[in-house]
C-alpha cells in the first residue's frame, strides 16, 4: 500500500447544507419532517485544523478496517497514535498505513488484510509516525 498526499487548500468553514434526521437502510421509514440546516464539514470531519491533511490509498491492505484503494484519508498529526490507532508512518523511507500495536521491544504495524503480514519494526529502526487517521472518505461507484 502506498499513500499520496494529496494537495488541499483549506478554506474554513466549508458550508453545505445538512438534512437533520437518519437515512434508513433498511425498509424506508414514513415520511418524515427533515430540517435543513448548515453543517460545516471541517468541523465535523477536523479536530486539529492546522495539523490535519488528506492523503490518497493505494492498495488494499486494510481493506478490513474499512480503508479502500482510492479512498481519501483525513490525517490528524496532532492526534497521538495510541495502541491500536490506525496510523501514516514512514518505515525505512516508504509511507504505509496500518493499525500500530506496541509490543514490549517493537511496534507492530498490522494490516487489515489477511494477505497481508504484519511489519515488525524493532527499537532503533527508522519508524515515523506521521498522523493518525481519522476518517476514509469513499467514492461511491
Amino acid at each position: 500500500m502506498s499513500l499520496e498526499l494529496v494537495e488541499w487548500v483549506a478554506t474554513w468553514p466549508s458550508l453545505l447544507p445538512y438534512f437533520d434526521g437518519s437515512v434508513p437502510a433498511g425498509f424506508p421509514s414514513p415520511a418524515e419532517d427533515y430540517l435543513e440546516t448548515p453543517l460545516d464539514l471541517t468541523e465535523f470531519l477536523i479536530e486539529n485544523k492546522a495539523a490535519t491533511f488528506l492523503m490518497r490509498v493505494d492498495g488494499d491492505s486494510m481493506k478490513d478496517a474499512g480503508i479502500l484503494d482510492g479512498d481519501l484519508l483525513v490525517v490528524d498529526r496532532a492526534a497521538a497514535p495510541n495502541n491500536g490507532c490506525i496510523v501514516v508512518v514512514a518505515v525505512n523511507g516508504e509511507y504505509t498505513v496500518k493499525r500500530i500495536r506496541r509490543g514490549p521491544d517493537c511496534i507492530w504495524l498490522d494490516p487489515a488484510n489477511h494477505l497481508y503480514q504484519p511489519i515488525r519494526v524493532s527499537i532503533g529502526e527508522d519508524l515515523h509516525v506521521f498522523g493518525v487517521v481519522k476518517h476514509a472518505i469513499h467514492t461511491l461507484r
